[in-house]
């Protein structure tokens, strides 16, 4: 065998084969093996060699201009490991009726993809767009946007001043021991805490201790919360120490008494309220009313209507563990910039009761018509009129097309941030794509808690209410689909506020340009604009119609300015 020049130096190393695989190998395999290959360039083997100081240099180069990156670009959308491990485990999701809910998704293809935020400390997740991954990173709301724009407040704010004569009479009601209110409010928690603001206007007019409310179940979602478990019962006390007298329950010294049972009249006025109930009362000592919604006239008295702007703007305020939730899915929904809250009164129930039908299909228009004949004592006013006849008089719902067209109107942009609360939609996910597919950053309160976050509310609606109302409150602007209790208390509560906009859509209106298909949209957005330019928010006059309640409309008597200050 010829020596190679370097084989005085060098090692030999052999190799070990089995026979059966050199049997196995043609004489051209068996040679390449046997002959050693020709050498590469010394200089290539040493650059790639671990022990060469170029190649620590080139990774530590390279790490150094990845780590750059990262600090003034976010890259984590395109890193595929999650960066919080924890986040990655999926809660099981709830609606507000306690039932597992569909992920909320948009469909391309046939496919459906959760679209999650996920944002402990200000920074979100991939969305999904139309079924394909789209980042919100460096993508915010055009804050700049007309649609953000809030409407003249006229100076108004709050203005709770009682009169000499109210706090005079206050000192004596709030030491008396010898009568007791009790009541019973019904409905979900929107309708009872309605009832609880006229519950304590009636215990003021009659001189009497207020027992806290008893909250009936809820017949449809078997809902048990009791008033702690919804509202902060301390503070409820202690803001109306002065008005009225709030005990967690009867003395002993009137366990024993047979209450005196009643539900007062619709539209009950103070004098109505004293003239029926005062002389047995003081007899008996305690009084026990039911159904109270809408039982207490909406013309009251300066200082009643005071009364009940205090009760439902700050001594109602809701029990600590919903608070915090609620504000943190609000600050999670704020931190790329402004958002819109939508109620959406989309749910089986809703179309049955109103009479109307959700436009999906006719498999969901039957779905809806078989249900009402069933229980035609659902359907809950003007049963003789059709569902056109109702649709062109704007007693029903928007759909989610129609909202996606009045939004597109109002000039809302289409990377604007938009929180829906609600329950769960009759259709599913196929009732908001109408919506998910032009305004593709859409959150509700599943999607914006962490795991675990809502366990504790499961299967509790006026819980899961509380929270849709908190984060509603909060936005920057809010749009019901049709009236009902939450959506005209949040609209007092954001007067109160400070006239925070308030889209009030004009359903009477709409319906004859939404079914006029050879309208041109720049058209039909000018006509849509100028329906809901008096819509907006502005301040309203309760005093302007009858039968306003003060707390949807608390100007004049909740708020005033410099040219309208109360005295007294």
């Amino acid at each position: 065998m010829a020596k190679s020049k370097c084989s005085n130096n060098r090692k030999v190393s052999y190799i070990s084969v089995p026979s059966q695989i050199i049997n196995s190998l043609s004489a051209t395999s068996l040679q390449s093996l046997l002959l050693s290959p020709k050498k590469s360039s010394k200089q290539h083997l040493r650059f790639f060699s671990y022990k060469s100081p170029r190649l620590w240099f080139f990774l530590l180069f390279l790490f150094g201009f990845i780590g750059m990156l990262k600090l003034g670009y976010n890259l984590d959308p395109v890193i595929p490991f999650h960066p919080y491990p924890c986040a990655t485990n999926e809660a099981k999701d709830l609606n507000s009726n306690g039932y597992s809910k569909p992920e909320l998704a948009v469909a391309s293809g046939g496919n459906f993809e959760k679209v999650e935020i996920l944002n402990s400390i200000s920074e979100s997740q991939p969305l999904i767009s139309n079924g394909s991954a789209k980042s919100e990173v460096g993508i915010r709301p055009d804050s700049e946007s007309e649609f953000w724009k809030q409407p003249d407040g006229l100076g108004y704010k709050p203005c709770l001043v009682f009169s000499r004569d109210y706090r005079r009479a206050s000192e004596g009601l709030v030491k008396d021991r010898s009568k007791y209110l009790m009541v019973v409010v019904s409905g979900g928690m929107n309708q009872q805490r309605n009832q609880i603001v006229d519950a304590v206007v009636i215990a003021r007019i009659l001189g009497a201790a207020l027992v806290v409310p008893i909250l009936q179940v809820n017949i449809i979602w078997g809902d048990e919360s009791e008033f702690s478990d919804i509202f902060d019962l301390e503070h409820f006390k202690r803001v109306l120490a002065d008005d009225v007298r709030i005990v967690s329950a009867l003395p002993s010294t009137h366990l024993m008494t047979k209450p005196v049972e009643s539900s007062p009249l619709p539209h009950a006025t103070p004098q109505w309220i004293r003239g029926h109930y005062l002389r047995r009362f003081n007899r008996e000592g305690v009084l026990l009313l039911r159904s109270l919604d809408s039982r207490l006239t909406k013309d009251l008295p300066s200082d009643l209507q005071k009364l009940k702007c205090k009760v439902a703007f700050h001594a109602l305020r809701f029990a600590p563990p919903i608070l915090e939730l609620g504000n943190k899915l609000a600050e999670r929904m704020r931190s790329k910039g402004p958002y819109l809250a939508l109620h959406l009164r989309m749910e089986k129930d809703v179309w049955v009761r109103t009479g109307c039908l959700p436009g999906l299909s006719h498999e969901y228009d039957e779905i809806v018509n078989n249900e009402r004949k069933q229980r035609p004592e659902l359907l809950t006013a003007k049963s003789k009129m059709t569902y056109h006849e109702r649709k062109l008089a704007g007693l029903c719902p928007l759909n989610a097309l129609e909202v996606t067209r009045l939004l597109k109107a109002l000039g809302a942009p289409k990377n604007a941030r938009i929180y829906w609360a609600g329950g769960q939609p009759l259709g599913g996910k196929e009732a908001l794509l109408p919506l998910t597919q032009e305004f593709p950053y859409f959150y509700n309160k599943e999607d914006l808690a962490l795991p675990g976050e809502l366990e504790p509310f499961a299967n509790r609606a006026s819980l899961m209410a509380a929270i849709d109302y908190i984060v509603s409150e909060n936005s920057d602007v809010f749009m019901p689909s049709h009236g009902g209790n939450m959506g005209h208390a949040i609209q007092g509560h954001r007067a109160f506020a400070g006239h925070k906009k308030h889209i009030t859509p004009n359903k009477r209106q709409m319906p004859p340009y939404f079914l006029n298909s050879s309208l041109p949209e720049a058209e039909f957005n000018s006509i849509i604009k100028e329906l809901h330019n008096e819509s907006l928010g502005q301040p309203e006059l309760r005093t302007n119609k009858a039968g306003r309640d003060v707390t949807k409309y608390p100007v004049p008597e909740c708020m005033c300015n410099d040219s309208h200050t109360h005295t007294n």
